[in-house]
């Protein structure tokens, strides 16, 4: 019910943060994503229930680029994919509080809980400042000015990169953007190439089942050690990996790079889940003593998704695309993400039923694997580099382009 509306919402959100700001985006959406939570927790049928499963996939959608493109005009290079990895960071640990939550406390109770965090998200980010480029791309230098100094600091570095972004939307101070040359745009290879890479990117990653594995890990483990496994902990447990290596994630992007990191983790996604697609093609029935070998395939992919293929799409969305489509870009390549995630969830039963278990898998680790040959050939680094610094790559890819 919730994978749909994401989806919706991801396009609304690319012309909400043009018209409205990224700060204003995030505060109007927080209002109904508390009315959500709300609803859930004090239903009393079941289409209050869907109402607000509804309400909070739309918010979900709707906050996945503005989230993106607001962390990455606000944060300097230096601590931008830090920032940016963080988001990923930020939904493991939300995960693993609500089941926790969830563990102990009725559904209702754990959806009240829910509530809280927009409107804690509200109160913080009603004294952030709005996104600098953003400012300036109306034409408000003086707020821009104050709000870029406010976020990175006043030294010879800042001031630097604010002559630098003044410098650029000096020229398109003032000017009115037409549909015919906001089409224009969008045809422009600085504007479709990230959108190729972005979209092959996030194909790879659902299709690599990293959500249908997450939905039947507990399965696979009763599969190979028994009914005696508690579900619960077990879901905890995998929580508490995806969490740590979100972190480990997180250090890992200041030290090693995106380009790395994301080609590390389809490779050995693409192993891991090959490893684990072999042992239950090949393996006897209740072959419990052999249980240590699924059990660390399964850890294993969990680990690699979460270094790379998980956060780093995210990140790229706030990076990769120019200022003047940043919210379109961002929108339709998050929308395509909750698309295929709903279609890989809405198809991984059919799959596991009709082809197996085994032969499901396979076909998951083979996009994993040809995920990571795209990635090798056309993936960019984007590591400390400035977001004009990334847009001139893109620029230099356009005169290239031209005859």
């Amino acid at each position: 019910m919730a994978a749909l509306p994401m989806a919706a919402g991801c396009l609304m959100a690319g012309y909400m943060i043009e018209l409205c700001g990224r700060r204003m985006s995030h505060l109007i959406l927080c209002v109904p994503f508390v009315v959500g939570w709300v609803m859930i927790g004090m239903a009393r049928t079941i289409i209050w229930i869907l109402i607000g499963r509804f309400l909070t996939g739309l918010c979900v959608g709707l906050l996945g680029p503005v989230g993106t493109v607001f962390i990455g005009e606000t944060s300097g290079p230096k601590y931008r994919g830090i920032l940016l990895a963080a988001i990923s960071l930020a939904i493991a640990v939300g995960i693993l509080i609500a089941h926790i939550i969830g563990t102990f406390l009725n559904w209702k109770v754990t959806a009240i809980i829910c509530g809280i965090f927009p409107l804690l998200c509200y109160i913080v980010v009603f004294f952030v400042p709005e996104s600098p480029s953003w400012l300036l791309s109306k034409g408000d230098v003086s707020k821009a000015t104050d709000a870029f100094f406010w976020l990175r600091g006043y030294d010879e570095e800042s001031i630097a990169e604010l002559k630098s972004l003044m410098k650029k939307y000096q020229k398109i101070e003032g000017q009115k953007v037409t549909w015919a040359e906001t089409f224009d745009r969008l045809r422009q290879p600085t504007f479709w190439k990230p959108m190729v890479i972005l979209l092959i990117f996030f194909f790879a990653l659902q299709f690599s089942g990293v959500n249908t594995v997450a939905f039947y890990s507990v399965t696979i483990m009763k599969d190979t050690l028994g009914d005696g496994i508690n579900e619960y902990l077990a879901m905890i447990i995998l929580d508490i990996v995806r969490t740590i290596m979100s972190v480990i994630a997180c250090i890992l992007l200041r030290v090693a790079g995106k380009r790395p990191l994301s080609i590390t983790s389809a490779f050995g996604a693409a192993f891991s889940i090959f490893g684990l697609s072999a042992f239950l093609l090949l393996a006897p029935p209740n072959s419990t003593s052999l249980a240590w070998i699924p059990l660390t395939c399964l850890v294993a992919y969990i680990c690699f998704v979460s270094i790379g293929l998980m956060p780093i799409p995210w990140c790229l969305t706030g990076e990769l695309f120019p200022l003047s489509v940043r919210g379109v870009g961002s929108g339709i390549s998050s929308a395509f993400n909750f698309f295929t995630f709903y279609v890989v969830v809405q198809t991984g039963p059919y799959m596991f039923r009709s082809l197996t278990t085994p032969i499901t898998f396979a076909i998951y680790g083979a996009v994993a694997f040809l995920g990571g040959i795209f990635l090798v050939f056309f993936l960019p680094e984007t590591r400390n580099k400035t977001l004009q610094e990334i847009e001139e790559t893109y620029m230099r890819w356009k005169d290239k382009s031209q005859p």
